[in-house]
């Protein structure tokens, strides 16, 4: 009942639409009619006009319309705005009746249905009052109509039925009921939109012409009741523009009333309706600060008109309301697509709503102290009825005097508002207005304001006594508060969280709070704590704890009858709970002496526990689990001892367990996987206090640690060690350290296709056998792919590693090794290519050891890889010359040429060329000999060359190029021993290009001349092709020599015959000397004179005239 007078009515918050009323529809045994009106009710999107259409009979009346005023100037308004003005014109008064009637132009009773559809209109209009409510007739006819003008007859009875029913042109429609249903209707949507907007323009000039009537001393309600209705009047008309300017101007005004206590509920009711249609029309026209500037203006002019101080409640539920009503304006206004900041969002409006409400429960409390037995008089007498305008009081409607009328009907009437007030249930609103604000600030990222609001509202459910609603915020919202170290606020919660816990008889959660509230982590004093661990010690020992002090006697009564059926039920008797994400009074960190322990060494590890609570406490059991089940009975304190189990107030406890590992477990981690102290006894409860790992707890950080130091925790005089101590969880089990030394000799680099030596030698420093020694040696596995082909290792250095050599000899069983005994072996390595190689000799044998009086088989390893770098020996290059050691690019068919190899090393070591050889398949050697390099050394840098002599037979087919063959090299390092096995390097020498010779010539021509003597030379010309050749021979004269011969002549070779050509040259100068060149022309040949020319001498010595020798020059020569 009280919360009437803030709530914002539906027709205010609804969006205004144009309200048209159909007649004449008879929608339940009419199928056309049904489906007439589901086109105009169902499915309205956007894009259609805002109507309200509604169908009512025709003979329904509408509200009577009260007879106008001609003069305003004696009249006294009761009050702003009437309760039934804004619904009267949403869904009582229509802008626009329309009649709908079924009649077609060719209808055979014309004349009667005319007069009946009259009748019709007539009864609307009569029904309306004179009320300026417009008026149209929808005549729905089953054919589809012709075009306008060509249907004479449907002109002449439409003007006819327009005269008869008082209608102008432009109010009759027609409604052709056929396929295209939708599209007629949504033209005469359109048309009654049309309608509608002239008749709330009209009703808005009507308003404002009452204005000139008006005066400001009698009149300022009125001047607000006007704007106001002009405002709603062009919201249903859509214009909102010019509605948001008289709201403004009505806000405006309502602030210049006289304000009094008597009026102050109403001042404040339109201030707020208004105030609410200004912002929602900002939110409209997408101007948010617009909307959030007016609200903010609203709330400073309102907030200090409290009105009644007996009724400030109301005040501060009207506030909360405001605050309620603009956050949903916000938050709808974001579904719309508006964009919302993390600074400004509808939690913000929300979370105030929620404070004005905890306010208005506060001011009740404070303020609604009467019974319902102490009223003598009928509450309900003074609220019944309706009210007359908005914000006024039941008991004096219609009142604006500032002394209320009937002073005893006033005291009882805010008596009554207090006694509903005080049955009102706060806490339910509360809740939901924090829960919407949680959501808000969840959506925008703002965790700290989340929380805070969860503790409210966990708050909240505590005084609403839901406290396993409560109980269950806060546990949530406490791993918050937790890890951001608000110890203060944490402190606030777990208190609150104790009450909850103790009036549900909670034993878990109300052990969970205890141990956090004793812990390091609570501010409160050593008295309460005191308290908090008697309390806890009577839960362990089974019996009921003393009731919390702040806890009122109904609740504790209610929570004493709880646990006595749960101590009789026997519930709860044994507990356990995961305290890692908790700070309990009692530390606990557990760590493994080192990170890595060997197989023969006997594992520590050691758990230190300290208590924070303020007096001594006791435990019952300790234990560590670990991964490995096995060892988990190693690490359990159970002991008789009651000293060894009592921890003092501060004092940090060491616990060590040690235990041998097993060698199934080398290369595998151990791990704890928790800690366990139980507290209580067996006998009576019994609670498993349980970290995950190897302890510590949601304090325990090095950042939490040293802002603990600085001024978090109050324990300056408490021992500290706890906090320096580093959890080390688990630890890895590694073999046993290999007592034997492994040495690696060679001689790098190495030698690509070289069988390299290296040399191991292991020795055993162990004082017993080592048993079943292996080894595995070679290339070490993880590398390039293309490594392990071209690498070979052996034992063997008879003979050169082949393919069938593996990169890596597993497992070679080299027996037992006594004390101090060694033995020595030799792996030879080839690699077929050059680069860096890794190799592995990894050595693994067994040995007995005895460790804490257990014997044990230990299997041990060791490993040592050396990085080989693999050179090339030598590089190879050849070339084809002719004979005449002439550079050749193609080589002549059945023409001897030389080939001319050459080897210069690159390796650091000198090398020994033991043989080379030529291996040809299509190119002939003519003259076999050993070869020129046996035995030849090189050194790094140094080269040797070898010449062979060969000559390429014609091929069959028709390839140019032809294979020379293969340099095979034998060849070692010097160094090394003779009985070594040679390696043998093969060189793909380069292919050689064919050219082939149709005609060849040679010439026979005497080593040198001398000056004018005769030099005989004979030219040999051989045709090689099946066909005869004719030669046109001439002989280009020189200026170095005189020739007798044939100059020029024309010769016709047969196949395979020989042409000889002799000439005598006569040397006219001294020195190297161009002989006259014979210049070739073949009809039938492609071959040019150039290419015939190289085969002959170009140049000769010619010696000078020398004279007669006597004998003894002839002796010396």
């Amino acid at each position: 009942m009280a919360s009437l007078q803030w709530e914002l009515p539906t027709e205010l918050c609804c969006r205004p639409m144009a309200f048209v009323a159909l007649t004449g529809l008879d929608v339940v045994y009419n199928a056309v009619h049904r489906a007439i009106w589901d086109v105009f009710s169902a499915n309205r999107r956007a894009d259609r006009v805002p109507i309200s259409f509604k169908i009512l009979p025709g003979d329904h009346e509408y509200p009577k319309c009260r007879t106008k005023r001609t003069s305003y100037e004696w009249y006294i308004p009761k009050g702003i705005l009437k309760t039934s003005w804004m619904n009267k014109h949403l869904n009582e008064t229509p802008a626009l009746v329309v009649v709908f009637y079924e009649l077609d132009w060719d209808d055979p009773q014309w004349r009667e249905k005319q007069s009946e559809c009259a009748t019709k209109v007539e009864i609307v209009r009569s029904s309306l009052q004179s009320r300026n409510t417009k008026v149209a007739v929808v005549l729905i006819q089953r054919k589809t109509p012709l075009p306008p003008g060509e249907d004479l007859v449907a002109s002449e009875r439409a003007a006819a039925i327009c005269h008869a029913c008082d209608l102008s042109g432009k109010s009759l429609f027609v409604l052709p009921h056929t396929d295209h249903l939708v599209g007629y209707i949504i033209r005469l949507e359109n048309a009654f939109y049309e309608h509608a907007q002239t008749y709330y323009y009209n009703e808005i000039r009507r308003v404002k012409s009452h204005k000139e009537f008006l005066n400001k001393t009698t009149h300022q309600l009125l001047f607000v009741r006007h704007q106001f209705k002009i405002a709603f009047f062009s919201e249903l008309k859509q214009d909102s523009q010019n509605a948001l300017k008289h709201y403004r101007t009505a806000y405006s005004l309502v602030h210049e009333l006289r304000a009094h206590e008597s009026n102050m509920l109403e001042i404040k009711t339109l201030a707020g309706f208004i105030n609410y249609k200004v912002c929602r029309l900002c939110f409209q026209h997408n101007t948010p600060l617009d909307a959030i500037s007016q609200f903010r203006k609203h709330i400073d002019l309102c907030k200090k008109k409290i009105g009644s101080a007996e009724l400030a409640f109301e005040h501060a539920a009207w506030m909360a309301k405001q605050f309620q009503s603009f956050g949903e304006l916000f938050d709808d206004a974001i579904k719309s697509g508006l964009a919302a900041i993390q600074t400004q969002n509808p939690g913000f409006y929300f979370q105030q709503a929620a404070y004005y409400s905890q306010e208005r429960k506060r001011l009740a409390l404070q303020l609604c102290q009467a019974e319902a037995k102490d009223i003598s008089f009928d509450p309900l007498e003074l609220l019944s009825g309706g009210l007359d305008y908005y914000g006024q009081r039941p008991w004096r409607q219609g009142q604006q005097s500032i002394d209320p009328p009937d002073q005893d009907k006033e005291k009882k009437g805010i008596l009554t508002l207090q006694l509903y007030e005080r049955d009102f249930h706060h806490s339910e609103l509360i809740i939901t207005l924090l829960s919407n604000a949680v959501a808000q600030f969840k959506k925008y990222k703002c965790p700290r304001m989340k929380s805070h609001l969860m503790v409210q509202m966990g708050e909240e459910y505590y005084h609403a006594q839901d406290y396993a609603k409560a109980l269950k915020l806060l546990d949530y919202v406490m791993c918050d508060y937790r890890t951001e170290r608000w110890c203060g606020i944490q402190t606030a919660i777990l208190t609150t969280a104790l009450h909850c816990a103790y009036l549900m008889a909670s034993v878990k959660d109300y052990i969970i709070s205890c141990m956090e509230l004793l812990g390091r982590a609570s501010t409160l004093k050593k008295e309460q704590k005191s308290r908090i661990e008697q309390n806890l010690i009577q839960v362990l020992k089974n019996k009921i704890p003393d009731a919390e002090p702040q806890c009122d006697q109904v609740s504790a009564n209610a929570a004493w009858s709880r646990w006595n059926e749960c101590i009789a039920s026997g519930g709860a008797n044994e507990l356990t709970i995961d305290v890692q994400d908790y700070i309990p009074f009692i530390q606990c960190k557990a760590k493994f002496e080192s990170p890595s322990f060997h197989v023969d060494e006997v594992i520590q590890l050691r758990v230190f526990v300290r208590a924070d609570c303020p007096h001594p406490v006791s435990f019952t059991k300790l234990a560590v689990s670990l991964s490995n089940q096995e060892y988990n009975s190693s690490c359990v304190l159970d002991t008789s001892n009651q000293e060894t189990k009592t921890l003092l107030p501060g004092k940090t406890k060491c616990y060590n367990f040690n235990f041998v590992a097993k060698t199934k477990d080398v290369g595998k981690k151990i791990e704890m996987t928790g800690i366990e102290v139980m507290l209580g006894s067996y006998s009576g409860r019994r609670v498993l206090l349980r970290w995950r790992g190897a302890g510590g707890d949601a304090a325990t950080t090095h950042e939490f640690l040293q802002l603990n130091k600085a001024s978090c925790w109050h324990e300056a005089e408490e021992d500290l060690d706890l906090e320096s101590v580093s959890i080390l969880q688990n630890t890895m089990i590694i073999s046993r350290i290999p007592k034997i030394s492994v040495e690696l000799s060679h001689r790098p680099p190495a030698l690509s296709n070289e069988m390299y030596c290296i040399h191991l030698t292991v020795q055993s420093l162990e004082e017993g056998v080592a048993q079943d020694m292996k080894l595995t040696a070679g290339l070490k596995p993880g590398q390039d792919a293309n490594l392990s082909q071209t690498t070979h290792v052996t034992f063997d250095n008879s003979k050169a590693c082949d393919y069938t050599s593996t990169p890596l000899l597993p497992d070679i069983l080299l027996g037992n090794l006594e004390p101090g005994e060694k033995f020595d072996r030799c792996v030879y390595v080839t690699s077929l290519t050059t680069g860096p190689r890794v190799f592995l000799f990894y050595i693994a044998y067994s040995i007995e050891v005895k460790v804490a009086g257990q014997t044990m088989v230990c299997n041990c390893q060791k490993d040592e890889t050396v990085t080989i770098e693999t050179l090339v020996p030598f590089e190879v290059s050849s070339n084809l010359m002719s004979t005449k050691f002439e550079l050749l690019e193609q080589v002549a068919v059945d023409l001897p040429f030389l080939m001319l190899t050459e080897i210069q090393s690159s390796s650091p070591w000198p090398l020994l060329l033991a043989s080379s050889s030529l291996e040809s398949v299509t190119v002939t050697n003519p003259q076999h000999h050993e070869s020129q390099l046996q035995d030849v050394i090189l050194r790094k840098d140094e080269s040797a060359s070898e010449c062979f002599s060969l000559r390429c037979a014609p091929l069959g087919n028709k390839n140019n190029s032809v294979a020379t063959g293969q340099y095979v090299i034998s060849w070692r390092r010097y160094s090394s021993g003779p009985d070594r096995p040679l390696i043998s390097t093969t060189v793909t020498l380069p292919q050689a290009f064919l050219e082939p010779v149709p005609l060849h010539i040679h010439a026979d021509i005497p080593p040198f001349g001398r000056v004018r003597e005769s030099l005989p030379i004979c030219f040999h010309i051989e045709n090689r092709t099946n066909l005869v050749q004719e030669a046109q021979i001439t002989v280009e004269p020189s200026d170095s020599f005189m020739f007798s011969g044939l100059k020029q002549v024309h010769l016709r070779i047969l196949p395979g015959l020989k042409q000889q050509m002799l000439y005598n040259y006569y040397p006219l100068i001294a020195g190297y000397q161009t002989l006259p060149q014979l210049t070739i022309c073949m009809s039938r040949c492609t071959t040019n004179a150039y290419s015939l020319r190289r085969f002959l001498p170009h140049r000769i010595f010619v010696k000078p005239q020398g004279k007669e020798m006597d004998n003894f020059s002839k002796a010396a020569a």
